[in-house]
């Protein structure tokens, strides 16, 4: 049964023989498995066993072992098995179904690792053991979700913050949930039962901010352009190589293109969503930035990517600013104010 990470308090009550924390953020990994320990460790699972599966000299064998045993020191335990690639293989599949189909109320079994594909999740292993236990998909959130979390953390450490602090905390940790809990947790230190302004937190925090390329595009996408901006210089200065970011540039600007293309033709746009691999979820995205932007725009702002790339393999000069020009130019309106800038060659 899937649950998301927020709602797993709710879950705890009667404990599942399986749980599968499985997802890319640390944080919100960390505090799944802190959680379903605690309320294990309540209900008298006393006992916890670590196993991780590309150790040296591991094999599956020892996980059975372990199942079975009999404890020497508690009546019921939890055995972790760390899956580092999400992969157990044919042996470890076979084994996982196996134990699970032993009925023993005094073990429960945490597996952990790295996010799932949708192929992974269709796996016979996996949806035997989600048919018996919990499936927590540790993703880290954006947008909204990531607002929702952050206002979730300041009432549980009781803060008061005003909208424009909680605006600024958001800018700074989107995307590091550890460093904006570490934040929160200075923030009860320092401002207990005080209101926190953004002139507080301007002397305790330093941008922290983690982003990756496709956040980026999003952000450019929706015309977000101080988001996008803010997003860009933070690549920069965390040392992503500029090539990644001018191919999810690329990337956006040609699906663009040929979307603006069929449409500038009277062509039916839904044969194409999908040949683009462009889901429900990121249509609105698309129609927003092909209802502001004209096939010249995207044809002009492609020459200038093209132009970047250029200057990048030609000359080896990484042009932020002219990628900072790119980004500026998917508001419409800068088009014609910024016509008169020609980049350097």
């Amino acid at each position: 049964m899937r649950v998301y990470p927020d709602q797993l308090h709710r879950q705890l009550g009667r404990l599942h023989p399986v749980y599968l924390i499985f997802g890319d953020d640390p944080w919100l990994s960390d505090a799944c498995k802190s959680q379903i320990i605690t309320a294990a460790r309540q209900q008298g699972f006393d006992e916890r066993i670590t196993l991780n599966s590309q150790d040296t000299g591991f094999a599956w064998q020892q996980l059975e072992q372990e199942f079975q045993a009999m404890s020497l020191f508690a009546a019921r335990r939890i055995i972790e098995l760390q899956l580092p690639n999400a992969k157990p293989g044919p042996e470890g599949s076979a084994m996982l179904q196996s134990l699970l189909a032993q009925a023993n109320p005094d073990t429960i079994l945490l597996l952990i690792g790295p996010k799932l594909t949708a192929e992974q999740t269709k796996a016979k292993w996996f949806k035997v053991l989600d048919e018996q236990g919990i499936y927590l998909p540790c993703a880290t959130p954006e947008g909204m979700q990531f607002q929702r979390w952050l206002d979730g953390r300041i009432q549980h450490f009781a803060l008061q913050l005003n909208r424009d602090a909680k605006i600024m905390l958001a800018n700074l940790y989107e995307g590091n949930l550890l460093a904006a809990d570490q934040a929160l947790k200075l923030l009860q230190l320092l401002a207990p039962n005080q209101a926190v302004t953004v002139q507080d937190l301007s002397h305790y925090f330093e941008d922290q901010s983690r982003f990756s390329v496709f956040q980026l595009s999003d952000a450019l996408l929706q015309n977000q352009q101080a988001k996008a901006l803010h997003m860009l210089a933070q690549l920069n200065a965390e040392g992503t190589a500029l090539p990644i970011v001018l191919w999810a540039m690329f990337k956006e600007l040609t699906v663009l293109l040929q979307l603006k293309a069929a449409q500038s033709r009277g062509d039916n746009l839904n044969s194409l969503w999908g040949k683009l691999r462009i889901w429900d979820k990121r249509k609105p995205l698309y129609q927003g930035c092909l209802s502001r932007l004209s096939l010249e725009q995207l044809e002009s702002m492609l020459s200038l990517a093209s132009r970047l790339e250029i200057k990048l393999k030609q000359q080896g000069v990484e042009d932020w600013v002219g990628l900072s020009h790119l980004c500026i130019l998917f508001d419409p309106s800068a088009h014609s104010r910024l016509a008169h800038i020609t980049l350097a060659p």
